[in-house]
């Protein structure tokens, strides 16, 4: 069972174990991602994904990997190895896990929470029309967030969201 996923360079040839995870479509990009996989027996091994990285990110909860790539995002079931599903023409920007488990996601505008399958999806409200989201990292329940104001040209905007209640609240706002 996979416990531990991370974007890695390139590796050399035969330093991992590696499994392709590619999907037929004329539109591919030539790029690729390498994510390093570790399983609960501490066994390494290389995915390698279509389109060039973005994020990963893993949630016990689920038992799935999330692979987000400028591509495709991919679901990993973190028992089989086996892509489950697969959403096309992908713009997420960031990707991360609740300490609850649940995976958030974001695109240029948008916060979604995913749930057990890439479909299962809530959009979250946020109080500003933003661009450029980033997430920065947790502190216990909460998620900060950098991003600027949509339209408006070297804004800065810092956001906090709670995951107990999944609001999102201004903390800051910069304008140069």
């Amino acid at each position: 069972m996979i416990t531990k996923a991370e974007i890695i360079e390139q590796p050399y040839s035969g330093q991992f174990k590696e499994r392709i995870y590619d999907i037929s479509n004329p539109w591919n990009s030539q790029d690729w991602t390498w994510i390093k996989f570790e399983d609960e027996n501490y066994n390494e091994w290389c995915g390698q994904f279509r389109g060039a990285q973005q994020a990963v990110a893993l949630s016990s909860k689920h038992n799935k990997v999330l692979v987000a790539t400028f591509d495709y995002l991919f679901q990993i079931d973190c028992v089989s190895g086996e892509m489950t599903e697969y959403e096309s023409i992908n713009t997420y920007q960031d990707l991360t896990v609740t300490p609850f488990g649940d995976f958030i996601i974001t695109d240029y505008y948008n916060i979604e929470i995913i749930g057990k399958t890439i479909n299962d999806r809530q959009l979250l409200y946020i109080p500003i029309a933003i661009d450029m989201i980033k997430f920065n990292g947790w502190s216990e329940n909460t998620l900060s967030i950098s991003c600027e104001e949509l339209g408006i040209v070297d804004s800065k905007i810092e956001l906090e969201l709670d995951v107990t209640t999944f609001e999102i609240n201004i903390l800051s706002r910069i304008y140069k």
